[in-house]
C-alpha cells in the first residue's frame, strides 16, 4: 500500500482565503484534488473549464498535471479588468502610474 501525498489547495475571494491542506493518492492530478476537496461546493462560482485558471505555486498549470507531495493548487479568480487596458487608458488621461511612473523631472530637481 502506497502512503498518500500532501497537498494544498487555494482560493481567494474579496472577502475571504481559502485553504486547505488534503491527502491524495499519487499520481491524482489537479482535476482530481479540486474535485475530491470540496471547494467547488463551497464555492459554486468556480469554473475550472472556462472561467478560472489554475496554478501550482504561481505557475499556470493543467487539469491533468499530476501532483507531487507538498504542491500548492491555486484557483484563480478571473480579471475583472486587462490590466494593459488600464494602463492605455490612465496614459492616455495623463495619470502618473503609482509603481515606478514617477515624473523624471521632478526626481533631477
Amino acid at each position: 500500500m502506497e502512503d498518500k501525498i500532501n497537498v494544498e489547495i487555494v482560493y481567494a475571494t474579496i472577502d475571504q482565503q481559502e485553504l486547505m491542506s488534503v491527502e491524495v493518492e499519487p499520481g491524482s492530478t489537479v482535476e482530481q484534488l479540486i474535485e475530491y476537496s470540496g471547494i467547488l461546493e463551497k464555492y459554486p462560482e468556480i469554473d475550472i473549464v472556462k472561467a478560472n485558471k489554475i496554478g501550482i505555486f504561481g505557475k499556470l498549470t493543467k487539469l491533468n498535471a499530476v501532483l507531487r507531495e507538498k504542491d500548492r493548487v491555486e484557483i484563480y479568480r478571473p480579471l475583472i479588468a486587462d490590466p494593459k487596458e488600464v494602463r492605455r487608458k490612465r496614459a492616455a488621461e495623463g495619470k502618473k502610474m503609482k509603481k515606478g511612473g514617477g515624473d523624471i523631472k521632478a526626481e533631477k530637481q
